[in-house]
């Protein structure tokens, strides 16, 4: 988790990110697409499930709204 941030009662656990890490790693480290934090990005798609908000009404501290949206398009 980001130490900059406060966290979000809909942040993963570190038993939880254990346990998905090797699921969620679909591309290299040093792809384009991973310039941001891969579990901060994870927790600002847990934040809009949980939450219900629109992408562009994400806070501020995740990474940009449409950076999380391509994650999860890539997923599905």
């Amino acid at each position: 988790m980001d130490t900059t941030r406060k966290p979000y009662p809909s942040d993963v656990s570190d038993t939880e990110w254990d346990f998905l890490l090797p699921y969620l790693t679909l591309m290299r480290e040093d792809a384009p697409q991973r310039s941001n934090d891969l579990r901060e990005v994870y927790d600002a798609l847990r934040y809009v499930v949980k939450t219900g908000c629109q992408w562009r009404q994400m806070p501020h501290d995740f990474p940009a709204w449409f950076v999380v949206y391509q994650q999860v398009q890539m997923l599905i």
